[in-house]
């Protein structure tokens, strides 16, 4: 039996809501119906584009009975109170990661969703992907055997394509930088293959763009399973990559953006190509998040998980600072 479609509007409206809105637009699933931003004429452009009514005020999106939920592309700041003012109108929230710029911001809004009974899911699309998916049942059914270790790079070219005056790209509007706005996507990913992360030593450069902000930062993390990581991400460098090794004692794989994923067994001494289909992780994201709302279930990524990630990022972050290894929970416990 077919669902109705979810019916949402969006609040926010940046190059990332487009992205968002294109793939709902790919969707069977979604309707995107209302629009808000303050900005009048970037609500109409939005609008227009994507067929939909414009609100005039978050006010006017939160009294519409006819909004089921919000697809939420504001400032990290100000999630927590556009998230708890959609919950206490029983609207439903897609929030784009992190889920805020403290831990404690982002425990509140898990409390806040799950008193009023609403889901709220993440967007963290990299897990999604095939190659990632295909190490993830391949461990699940015991196949890597110990899991020991794992490395990652996430990385891109950003000199001369930032906006300093954008809240992303300064240190108040995501503190931490590069790792906070792309290298979470890789601790997710690490945190969903290799379990959850118990322990993070840092350490953070600025070294190519302008601004307050580090383009360059990398994370050794202990697992709570003893299997170590370690985590690069840049948006100093030549040009965009994307790099996922993962070690077990029986098997290890190996994924790059531009390689794709190899598949190498203990005693084996040439890897093999494993020939993964690419997806449309951010319409998947979406609609799992439109099947939640339909069906009572739970996303992949809901707030408590959301927040556990921004824990492991904050800790890698007063870890460069402290010069010293941070627990994880010291970081949940601070709220920092």
């Amino acid at each position: 039996m077919s669902l109705e479609k979810l019916r949402v509007a969006v609040i926010g409206m940046g190059w990332w809501s487009d992205v968002l809105s294109d793939a709902i637009m790919r969707s069977d699933k979604i309707q995107i119906v209302s629009c808000f931003t303050r900005s009048e004429d970037k609500r109409k452009a939005f609008a227009e584009k994507y067929r939909c009514r414009q609100a005039l005020s978050f006010d006017d999106v939160l009294k519409d009975a006819s909004i089921e939920a919000i697809v939420n592309t504001t400032p990290n700041s100000v999630h927590l109170e556009t998230t708890a003012q959609a919950a206490s109108a029983g609207k439903h929230i897609f929030l784009d990661k992190p889920i805020a710029n403290t831990v404690a911001e982002g425990l509140a809004i898990a409390r806040i969703c799950d008193k009023a009974g609403v889901v709220v899911a993440l967007g963290y699309q990299r897990r999604r992907e095939n190659h990632f998916r295909w190490i993830k049942d391949e461990i699940a059914a015991g196949r890597f055997g110990k899991l020991v270790q794992a490395e990652g790079n996430i990385s891109r070219d950003r000199l001369g394509k930032i906006d300093l005056s954008s809240w992303r790209y300064q240190a108040a509007g995501m503190p931490g930088g590069v790792m906070l706005q792309i290298g979470l996507h890789y601790v997710d990913v690490l945190e969903m293959l290799m379990g959850p992360v118990k322990s993070v030593s840092g350490l953070l450069a600025q070294l190519v763009l302008p601004g307050d902000n580090p383009d360059v930062s990398a994370l050794i993390l202990q697992h709570e399973n003893g299997a170590l990581s370690n985590l690069n991400a840049s948006y100093a460098s030549a040009s965009e990559y994307y790099m996922l090794n993962v070690y077990g004692k029986e098997a290890s794989a190996y994924y790059d953006l531009f390689g794709g994923l190899r598949h190498l067994k203990r005693g084996e001494t040439t890897s093999r190509s494993i020939a993964v289909s690419s997806n449309d992780t951010i319409r998947e994201e979406l609609e799992e998040f439109a099947h939640c709302i339909r069906t009572g279930t739970k996303p992949e990524t809901d707030a408590w998980w959301g927040a556990r990630n921004l824990a492991v990022v904050k800790a890698g972050i007063k870890s460069a600072r402290e010069r010293r290894v941070v627990e994880v929970a010291e970081v949940l416990a601070s709220g920092e």
